[in-house]
Parts: C-alpha cells; structure tokens; sequence
C-alpha cells in the first residue's frame, strides 16, 4: 500500500447497498481506507467540512433525494471542490458531462471492470492531494503577500517582472533610494531572496498578478 493510500480515505456514496458493498470490498482489497454511504445526505452528515484524510468521493449520479449532480454542486456552492469520479449509467451521459464540466475529475459508465475503477480512483486521489498542495501553496502566498503596504505592492510587482531599482524609481516617480528601502521590506516580509522567488510566490498568490 503506498503512502498516498494510507492517509487518503476513499468515500462511497451509492445508493444500492450490494453495489456499494462491492465496490468497498474492492477498494480494501487493495489497501485503501474507505467509508461508504447510502445517500448524499448521510455523507454531509459524516462529513460537514472537509476532511484532512479525504482521498476522492466516488459518487453515483442517480440516487433518491439529493442525486450526485446536486450533492457536488452544493460542496461547490461550500467552497469545497473535492476529487470526485462520478458513476452513471448508459442513459446518464449528458449528465457526466455536465458533472465534469463543473470540476468533476471523471466517470465510469456501469458496468465498469474493476482495473478501470481502481485506475481512475487512484488517479483522482493524485489529482485532489495536488489540488490541496496548491491550495495551501495559494493560501500561504497569499497570507504573506497581504502583509506588504499599497506602495510595497507597486514596487513588489515591479521587481518581480525584472526591472531594476532606477526603473521602478522612473515608473513610481520616487527615489532610487526609496525603492530599495521598499524593496528591502518587501523581500523581509514575503519572506523571499530574489526577485524570481518573489515573482513566484506572486503567481502562486494570484496567475494573473504579473499579467
């Protein structure tokens, strides 16, 4: 079982109770941890907020109640967009498509063979722990950047696409040596080196912030 698997927790969400039961026999089979569960509202019930262990919601897109479109669009609407493979039928298509045009990973049509549920929960689970890293990259980015005054942000996003002291003083209509004291409390509090780890942690706070 890879490290990956050991802290990645798999939840099913299908109405059929064999179905379901089959389908966590082979997960565990295999080594990995999963919950499953009868109907979208018992899944918000055992999972109100994200969890820290959360692998990929494998979801069947028909059930009574709340079907699976419905149950992905609200954790959307909760600012949660979790790795999720959604399962349908022949007839259902239309809706995969919709689903994955709203941030699914993918879908398996039923009947499906067991490697292909095992690929695809596996690749989903790479896809959401890559989007958490991000987030967190994103987020703490973001957190240190917040700290730079209005003028230490004209000069941050000066410096990061290259452009030398003189310029930026030119640019801003300041002092050469005013821009290198600025400068000098911009790489303190973002907590970079040079201007490239400051472009960089400005793109990973906002892709657009150097356009």
């Amino acid at each position: 079982m890879t490290e990956l698997a050991e802290h990645s927790l798999i939840h099913v969400v299908d109405d059929d109770a064999s179905f379901r039961r089959s389908l966590v026999f082979l997960l565990e089979s295999v080594g990995w941890p999963v919950l499953a569960h009868a109907s979208a509202t018992e899944f918000l019930a055992a999972c109100p907020t994200p969890p820290e262990d959360f692998g990929c919601l494998v979801l069947d897109i028909r059930m009574p109640g709340m079907n699976g479109l419905e149950l992905q669009q609200l954790l959307r609407s909760r600012g949660w967009t979790p790795a999720v493979v959604f399962m349908t039928g022949h007839g259902d298509i239309e809706l995969a498509v919709q689903a994955m045009k709203q941030g699914a990973f993918d879908f398996l049509v039923k009947p499906f063979r067991d490697q292909a549920f095992l690929d695809t929960v596996a690749a989903a689970v790479r896809h959401g722990s890559a989007q958490r890293v991000a987030t967190q990259r994103r987020d703490h980015a973001r957190e240190l950047l917040e700290h730079l005054s209005p003028r230490e942000r004209e000069v941050a996003r000066l410096v990061a696409l290259g452009l030398p002291n003189k310029q930026v003083a030119r640019d801003l209509a300041i002092s050469e040596k005013t821009v290198h004291v600025h400068r000098q409390h911009v790489m303190e509090k973002a907590e970079v080196g040079s201007a490239a780890e400051l472009a960089r942690l400005m793109l990973w706070a906002d892709p657009q912030a150097l356009d």
